[in-house]
Protein backbone atom coordinates (compact mmCIF):
# COMPACT_ATOMS: atom_id res chain seq x y z
CA UNK A 1 0.00 0.00 0.00
CA UNK A 2 3.17 2.30 0.76
CA UNK A 3 4.25 2.07 -2.84
CA UNK A 4 0.60 2.77 -4.45
CA UNK A 5 0.89 5.47 -2.41
CA UNK A 6 4.15 6.71 -3.54
CA UNK A 7 3.01 6.28 -7.05
CA UNK A 8 0.19 8.00 -6.80
CA UNK A 9 2.26 11.28 -5.18
CA UNK A 10 4.61 11.06 -8.39
CA UNK A 11 2.02 11.10 -10.60
CA UNK A 12 0.03 14.46 -8.97
CA UNK A 13 3.58 16.12 -9.01
CA UNK A 14 3.87 15.10 -12.42
CA UNK A 15 1.03 16.52 -13.45
CA UNK A 16 0.90 19.60 -11.46
CA UNK A 17 4.41 20.32 -13.25
CA UNK A 18 3.55 19.21 -16.48
CA UNK A 19 0.30 22.33 -15.74
CA UNK A 20 2.74 24.83 -14.34
CA UNK A 21 4.98 24.28 -17.36
CA UNK A 22 2.33 24.80 -19.81
CA UNK A 23 0.62 27.81 -18.74
CA UNK A 24 4.05 29.73 -17.63
CA UNK A 25 5.67 29.05 -21.11
CA UNK A 26 5.83 32.14 -23.35
CA UNK A 27 3.34 31.19 -26.28
CA UNK A 28 5.23 30.78 -30.05
CA UNK A 29 5.33 33.97 -32.68
CA UNK A 30 2.94 33.59 -34.58
CA UNK A 31 4.59 33.49 -38.24
CA UNK A 32 3.98 36.37 -40.74
CA UNK A 33 0.43 34.87 -42.52
CA UNK A 34 1.21 35.66 -46.19
CA UNK A 35 -0.80 38.70 -47.53
CA UNK A 36 -3.63 37.90 -49.89
CA UNK A 37 -2.54 39.57 -53.69
CA UNK A 38 -3.85 42.96 -54.15
CA UNK A 39 -4.83 42.02 -57.91
CA UNK A 40 -5.80 38.27 -59.27
CA UNK A 41 -3.43 36.22 -61.26
CA UNK A 42 -3.65 36.39 -64.75
CA UNK A 43 -4.87 32.78 -66.18
CA UNK A 44 -3.92 30.92 -69.27
CA UNK A 45 -5.66 27.57 -70.81
CA UNK A 46 -3.72 24.80 -71.02
CA UNK A 47 -3.61 23.83 -75.22
CA UNK A 48 -3.67 19.72 -74.04
CA UNK A 49 -6.23 19.31 -71.73
CA UNK A 50 -7.99 22.96 -71.43
CA UNK A 51 -7.79 23.40 -67.69
CA UNK A 52 -6.95 27.41 -66.61
CA UNK A 53 -3.98 28.14 -64.48
CA UNK A 54 -2.15 30.84 -63.06
CA UNK A 55 0.27 32.23 -65.62
CA UNK A 56 3.00 32.16 -62.95
CA UNK A 57 2.46 27.97 -62.86
CA UNK A 58 1.96 27.44 -66.41
CA UNK A 59 5.00 26.15 -69.08
CA UNK A 60 5.20 28.03 -72.26
CA UNK A 61 6.29 26.71 -75.84
CA UNK A 62 6.27 29.72 -77.35
CA UNK A 63 2.47 31.17 -77.51
CA UNK A 64 1.00 28.20 -76.15
CA UNK A 65 0.63 27.49 -72.61
CA UNK A 66 0.76 24.08 -70.62
CA UNK A 67 -0.74 23.04 -66.78
CA UNK A 68 1.91 20.56 -66.62
CA UNK A 69 5.02 18.76 -68.28
CA UNK A 70 3.34 16.29 -69.83
CA UNK A 71 1.07 17.79 -71.12
CA UNK A 72 3.72 20.40 -72.57
CA UNK A 73 5.84 16.93 -73.77
CA UNK A 74 2.58 15.85 -75.92
CA UNK A 75 1.97 18.85 -77.51
CA UNK A 76 -1.75 20.69 -77.95
CA UNK A 77 -4.56 18.63 -78.10
CA UNK A 78 -8.24 18.75 -80.14
CA UNK A 79 -11.11 17.29 -77.59
CA UNK A 80 -13.37 17.89 -80.33
CA UNK A 81 -14.26 21.69 -79.31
Amino acid sequence: MGLLRLLIWIAIIAAAFWLWRRFTRPKPSQPDTPKAPTEPAPMVRCQHCGVHVPRDNALANGEQWYCSQLHLEQGPHDNGR
